[in-house]
């Protein structure tokens, strides 16, 4: 008698796990629910100072404090979300192969990607700038970057624009990485650094710069930050309205001061949703 009632618990437990396994599927829950899930993926950048970065202690930067601040209104807390490097090359293969939920990684918002995925927002309007030496006094308009030493990281654009557009003769100096161009410009070996103003803010914000550098405030383009999701995701509607809470509660204030405060950021007003610059 004892094992038959032994075997019918085990018949019992073997249900209820079956039950389990059929409703609840994997261990991500799919940021498209209504929120509360085990887990939600974002991608971020992890080499953006003040953006998005890795760092010992975790994740952190305007991106981060974003997509933090919109998971929390999909139901998710911090220890819910996984963070996966989502470098500019590979943003529209991970959300359309499902990698990520939303993807919060400088993620300039343009006809081209649009026709690829969807994008919430705009959270930031960025400009094309330069950093320079903080007591540099000559550098004072685009023109002025003629027969400047100017540097030109492998695969950006930004720098090549500058040339062909506005300073002919600015000398292009090829460096790997923005951070490599940074002791560059500290030192002389090069005069100007030209990106988004806001990664050129996030670098010049770090420890080791505060007060070297500073910002041309040429705004040569405008680069309107979006929050890229899958196509035809339903949480394109839930982030817009996360955001625009962000905006009315002075969270998204907060954020910009914190990341880009000690660049002497002069960072354009929130943006409002849908509205994307040219």
């Amino acid at each position: 008698m004892k094992l038959r009632k032994v075997t019918a618990a085990s018949a019992t437990v073997l249900a209820l796990a079956l039950t389990a396994t059929a409703c609840g599927g994997d261990d991500k829950d799919s940021g498209s629910s209504e929120g509360g899930g085990k887990k939600i993926t974002i991608g971020i950048k992890f080499d953006q100072p003040g953006l998005g970065q890795k760092t010992p202690d975790g994740y952190e930067g305007f991106d981060v404090d974003v997509a933090t601040y919109v998971a929390k209104k999909l139901g998710y807390s911090e220890d819910q979300i996984e963070w996966k490097e989502s470098k500019s090359a590979d943003r529209e293969t991970m959300l359309q192969r499902g990698d990520v939920d939303f993807i919060a990684a400088t993620y300039s918002i343009t006809p081209e990607r649009q026709e690829k995925v969807d994008f919430a927002g705009p959270y930031l309007l960025a400009h094309q700038d330069v950093l320079i030496r903080a007591d540099d006094d000559k550098i004072k308009s685009p023109e002025d970057l003629n027969d400047a030493k100017l540097c030109s990281v492998t695969g950006s654009t930004s720098a090549q624009n500058v040339k062909e557009k506005l300073a002919p003769k600015a000398q292009l100096q090829p460096y790997p990485t923005y951070s490599a161009c940074l002791p560059g410009l500290q030192n002389g070996a090069i005069d100007a650094l030209t990106t988004d103003d806001s990664i050129l803010a996030g670098y010049a914000a770090q420890d080791q710069f505060k007060g070297k550098f500073k910002l041309g405030g040429f705004k040569l383009t405008n680069e309107n930050y979006g929050i890229g999701v899958k196509k035809g995701s339903d949480l394109k509607d839930k982030i817009n309205k996360a955001l625009e809470e962000m905006v009315a509660d002075k969270s998204w204030d907060k954020a910009v001061k914190d990341n880009f405060g000690p660049a002497n950021y002069k960072n354009e007003p929130a943006p409002k949703i849908g509205d994307i610059k040219s």
